[in-house]
Protein backbone atom coordinates (compact mmCIF):
# COMPACT_ATOMS: atom_id res chain seq x y z
CA UNK A 1 0.00 0.00 0.00
CA UNK A 2 1.55 3.75 -0.69
CA UNK A 3 -0.45 6.75 -0.68
CA UNK A 4 -0.99 6.95 -4.05
CA UNK A 5 -2.71 4.11 -4.93
CA UNK A 6 -6.07 5.51 -3.82
CA UNK A 7 -6.47 8.45 -6.44
CA UNK A 8 -7.69 11.60 -3.97
CA UNK A 9 -6.41 9.91 -0.77
CA UNK A 10 -7.90 11.29 2.72
CA UNK A 11 -6.10 11.52 5.52
CA UNK A 12 -5.62 13.75 8.89
CA UNK A 13 -3.14 15.15 10.90
CA UNK A 14 -2.59 13.31 14.84
CA UNK A 15 -1.45 15.30 16.97
CA UNK A 16 -2.18 13.09 20.19
CA UNK A 17 0.28 10.54 21.76
CA UNK A 18 -2.06 7.62 22.10
CA UNK A 19 -1.99 4.93 19.69
CA UNK A 20 -6.34 5.51 20.32
CA UNK A 21 -6.27 8.20 17.94
CA UNK A 22 -4.39 6.37 14.74
CA UNK A 23 -6.71 3.34 15.39
CA UNK A 24 -9.91 5.41 15.19
CA UNK A 25 -8.50 6.77 12.46
CA UNK A 26 -7.91 3.62 10.67
CA UNK A 27 -11.54 1.36 11.59
CA UNK A 28 -13.07 5.22 10.74
CA UNK A 29 -11.58 4.17 6.91
CA UNK A 30 -9.05 6.91 6.25
CA UNK A 31 -5.90 6.21 4.19
CA UNK A 32 -3.48 7.74 5.93
CA UNK A 33 -2.42 9.73 8.44
CA UNK A 34 0.60 12.09 9.30
CA UNK A 35 1.94 11.65 12.75
CA UNK A 36 2.93 15.67 13.60
CA UNK A 37 6.55 16.29 15.36
CA UNK A 38 6.63 19.90 14.13
CA UNK A 39 2.63 21.12 15.84
CA UNK A 40 2.43 18.37 18.81
CA UNK A 41 4.30 16.67 21.34
CA UNK A 42 5.38 13.58 19.46
CA UNK A 43 8.96 12.28 20.45
CA UNK A 44 10.86 9.55 18.85
CA UNK A 45 9.16 7.04 21.19
CA UNK A 46 6.07 7.83 20.47
CA UNK A 47 6.03 8.21 17.01
CA UNK A 48 7.58 4.82 16.69
CA UNK A 49 4.68 3.56 18.67
CA UNK A 50 2.08 4.92 16.52
CA UNK A 51 3.85 4.32 13.37
CA UNK A 52 3.88 0.80 14.33
CA UNK A 53 -0.16 0.83 16.00
CA UNK A 54 -0.93 2.36 11.88
CA UNK A 55 0.84 -0.22 10.12
CA UNK A 56 -0.95 -3.06 12.07
CA UNK A 57 -4.48 -1.41 11.19
CA UNK A 58 -3.49 -0.70 7.62
CA UNK A 59 -3.34 3.02 7.57
CA UNK A 60 -0.27 4.46 5.73
CA UNK A 61 1.77 6.00 8.34
CA UNK A 62 3.69 9.55 7.12
CA UNK A 63 5.39 11.21 9.85
CA UNK A 64 5.90 15.60 9.68
CA UNK A 65 9.57 15.77 11.00
CA UNK A 66 10.12 18.75 13.01
CA UNK A 67 12.71 20.42 10.76
CA UNK A 68 15.06 19.22 7.71
CA UNK A 69 17.51 17.04 9.88
CA UNK A 70 19.11 14.30 8.15
CA UNK A 71 19.62 11.81 11.25
CA UNK A 72 15.84 12.73 12.43
CA UNK A 73 14.57 11.67 9.26
CA UNK A 74 16.57 8.15 9.40
CA UNK A 75 15.30 7.26 12.60
CA UNK A 76 11.50 7.75 11.74
CA UNK A 77 12.25 5.82 8.54
CA UNK A 78 13.70 3.24 10.82
CA UNK A 79 11.29 3.17 13.25
CA UNK A 80 8.61 2.02 10.24
CA UNK A 81 7.36 5.07 8.46
CA UNK A 82 5.92 4.90 4.68
CA UNK A 83 7.73 8.12 4.44
CA UNK A 84 7.97 11.71 5.61
CA UNK A 85 6.99 15.54 5.03
CA UNK A 86 9.62 17.85 5.67
CA UNK A 87 8.31 21.33 6.86
CA UNK A 88 9.39 24.44 5.16
CA UNK A 89 11.69 23.45 2.33
CA UNK A 90 12.27 26.87 0.67
CA UNK A 91 14.84 26.08 -1.73
CA UNK A 92 16.41 23.23 -4.23
CA UNK A 93 18.87 22.49 -2.13
CA UNK A 94 17.01 22.00 0.80
CA UNK A 95 14.95 19.72 -0.98
CA UNK A 96 17.90 17.72 -2.45
CA UNK A 97 19.34 17.74 0.87
CA UNK A 98 15.46 16.26 2.25
CA UNK A 99 15.95 13.52 -0.56
CA UNK A 100 19.36 12.46 0.02
CA UNK A 101 18.54 12.20 3.68
CA UNK A 102 15.56 9.43 2.96
CA UNK A 103 17.86 7.74 0.09
CA UNK A 104 20.59 4.97 0.45
CA UNK A 105 23.93 5.66 -1.21
CA UNK A 106 24.47 6.09 -3.89
CA UNK A 107 21.28 8.24 -3.97
CA UNK A 108 21.58 9.57 -0.84
CA UNK A 109 23.31 9.83 2.71
CA UNK A 110 20.67 7.60 4.67
CA UNK A 111 22.54 4.93 6.94
CA UNK A 112 22.14 1.37 6.97
CA UNK A 113 20.16 0.13 9.76
CA UNK A 114 18.66 -3.27 8.86
CA UNK A 115 18.10 -4.46 12.82
CA UNK A 116 15.51 -1.70 12.85
CA UNK A 117 11.63 -2.39 12.56
CA UNK A 118 12.09 -1.05 8.95
CA UNK A 119 14.50 -3.94 8.40
CA UNK A 120 12.34 -6.59 10.32
CA UNK A 121 15.07 -6.65 12.99
CA UNK A 122 17.88 -7.90 10.61
CA UNK A 123 15.14 -11.06 8.88
CA UNK A 124 14.41 -8.62 5.89
CA UNK A 125 17.27 -9.38 3.09
CA UNK A 126 19.59 -5.93 2.98
CA UNK A 127 18.39 -5.35 -0.60
CA UNK A 128 14.92 -5.48 0.25
CA UNK A 129 15.04 -3.13 3.54
CA UNK A 130 17.33 -0.59 0.44
CA UNK A 131 15.25 -0.70 -2.21
CA UNK A 132 12.09 0.22 -0.42
CA UNK A 133 13.95 3.55 1.04
CA UNK A 134 15.44 3.81 -2.36
CA UNK A 135 12.55 3.06 -4.44
CA UNK A 136 9.26 3.71 -1.98
CA UNK A 137 9.82 5.57 1.11
CA UNK A 138 7.95 8.87 0.57
CA UNK A 139 10.34 12.04 0.29
CA UNK A 140 7.25 15.02 0.74
CA UNK A 141 8.57 18.83 0.69
CA UNK A 142 6.26 21.16 2.63
CA UNK A 143 6.05 24.05 0.23
CA UNK A 144 5.06 27.17 2.89
CA UNK A 145 6.48 30.74 1.73
CA UNK A 146 6.56 32.75 -1.18
CA UNK A 147 10.29 31.59 -2.12
CA UNK A 148 9.11 28.17 -1.93
CA UNK A 149 6.76 28.86 -4.60
CA UNK A 150 9.04 31.34 -6.54
CA UNK A 151 11.57 27.90 -6.17
CA UNK A 152 8.68 25.33 -7.20
CA UNK A 153 9.83 24.39 -10.69
CA UNK A 154 13.36 23.51 -9.38
CA UNK A 155 12.13 21.97 -6.30
CA UNK A 156 9.81 19.94 -8.10
CA UNK A 157 12.52 18.50 -10.34
CA UNK A 158 14.73 17.13 -7.75
CA UNK A 159 15.65 13.93 -7.75
CA UNK A 160 14.21 11.92 -5.21
CA UNK A 161 11.15 14.15 -4.41
CA UNK A 162 8.31 12.12 -4.75
CA UNK A 163 5.20 14.88 -3.96
CA UNK A 164 5.10 17.98 -2.89
CA UNK A 165 2.91 19.70 -0.24
CA UNK A 166 1.34 22.88 -0.42
CA UNK A 167 1.17 24.61 3.28
CA UNK A 168 -1.09 27.56 3.00
CA UNK A 169 -1.69 28.64 6.40
CA UNK A 170 2.22 29.62 6.74
CA UNK A 171 2.10 30.54 3.01
CA UNK A 172 -0.29 32.91 3.48
CA UNK A 173 0.97 34.16 6.83
CA UNK A 174 4.30 34.36 5.09
CA UNK A 175 2.42 36.65 2.47
CA UNK A 176 0.66 38.70 5.09
CA UNK A 177 -2.39 37.60 3.33
CA UNK A 178 -5.24 35.16 4.28
CA UNK A 179 -5.89 31.97 2.95
CA UNK A 180 -8.77 32.72 0.48
CA UNK A 181 -6.99 35.46 -0.75
CA UNK A 182 -6.92 35.32 -4.82
CA UNK A 183 -2.74 36.03 -5.00
CA UNK A 184 -2.40 32.93 -2.43
CA UNK A 185 -5.15 30.47 -4.55
CA UNK A 186 -3.41 31.64 -7.55
CA UNK A 187 0.33 30.68 -6.02
CA UNK A 188 -0.91 27.51 -4.29
CA UNK A 189 -2.57 26.14 -7.63
CA UNK A 190 0.46 27.12 -9.56
CA UNK A 191 2.52 25.13 -7.28
CA UNK A 192 -0.43 21.87 -8.47
CA UNK A 193 0.28 22.62 -11.73
CA UNK A 194 4.23 22.19 -11.76
CA UNK A 195 3.91 19.24 -9.69
CA UNK A 196 1.70 17.57 -12.09
CA UNK A 197 4.02 18.65 -15.51
CA UNK A 198 6.68 17.16 -13.26
CA UNK A 199 4.90 14.24 -12.86
CA UNK A 200 4.64 14.38 -9.23
CA UNK A 201 1.35 14.50 -6.67
CA UNK A 202 0.48 17.10 -5.03
CA UNK A 203 -1.33 17.18 -1.56
CA UNK A 204 -3.14 19.49 0.29
CA UNK A 205 -4.50 20.22 3.64
CA UNK A 206 -7.84 22.10 4.95
CA UNK A 207 -9.17 22.43 8.79
CA UNK A 208 -12.08 21.09 7.44
CA UNK A 209 -14.02 18.75 5.45
CA UNK A 210 -15.31 21.14 2.59
CA UNK A 211 -11.76 22.64 2.17
CA UNK A 212 -10.38 19.55 1.86
CA UNK A 213 -13.59 18.67 -0.77
CA UNK A 214 -12.50 21.74 -2.77
CA UNK A 215 -9.03 20.64 -2.85
CA UNK A 216 -9.71 17.58 -4.11
CA UNK A 217 -11.71 19.45 -6.93
CA UNK A 218 -8.94 21.93 -7.55
CA UNK A 219 -6.91 18.78 -8.84
CA UNK A 220 -5.02 17.95 -5.34
CA UNK A 221 -4.37 14.32 -5.42
CA UNK A 222 -4.12 13.98 -1.36
CA UNK A 223 -5.16 15.99 1.52
CA UNK A 224 -5.12 16.16 5.07
CA UNK A 225 -8.91 17.20 6.26
CA UNK A 226 -8.34 18.39 9.92
CA UNK A 227 -6.61 16.67 13.28
CA UNK A 228 -7.63 14.33 15.39
CA UNK A 229 -7.34 17.39 18.30
CA UNK A 230 -10.04 19.50 15.94
CA UNK A 231 -12.40 16.53 15.36
CA UNK A 232 -12.30 16.09 19.47
CA UNK A 233 -12.79 19.62 20.06
CA UNK A 234 -15.58 19.56 17.37
CA UNK A 235 -17.44 16.92 18.37
CA UNK A 236 -17.13 17.70 22.15
CA UNK A 237 -18.15 21.22 21.75
CA UNK A 238 -21.31 19.77 19.29
CA UNK A 239 -22.48 17.41 22.13
CA UNK A 240 -22.09 19.76 24.95
CA UNK A 241 -24.30 22.46 22.74
CA UNK A 242 -26.96 19.49 22.13
CA UNK A 243 -27.41 18.36 25.72
CA UNK A 244 -27.83 22.12 27.07
CA UNK A 245 -30.26 23.29 23.92
CA UNK A 246 -32.17 19.61 24.55
CA UNK A 247 -32.57 20.39 28.65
Amino acid sequence: MTLFDTPGAVGTWVKLPTIESVQILAHAGYDFAVIDQEHAPIDIRTAYQLINTAAAENLLPLVRVDELRPAAIQRILDAGAAGVLIPHVDTPEQAQLAAKSVRFPPYGIRGAGGTSRAGRWGTLPAADYRAFGNEEALCIPQLESRMAIDNVEKIAAVEGVNALFVGVADLSMDMGKTPADPEVVELYLHALDVAHRAGKPCGFASGNAAGAKAALAQGFDFVMASSDTAMLVAEAAGVLTAVRQAS
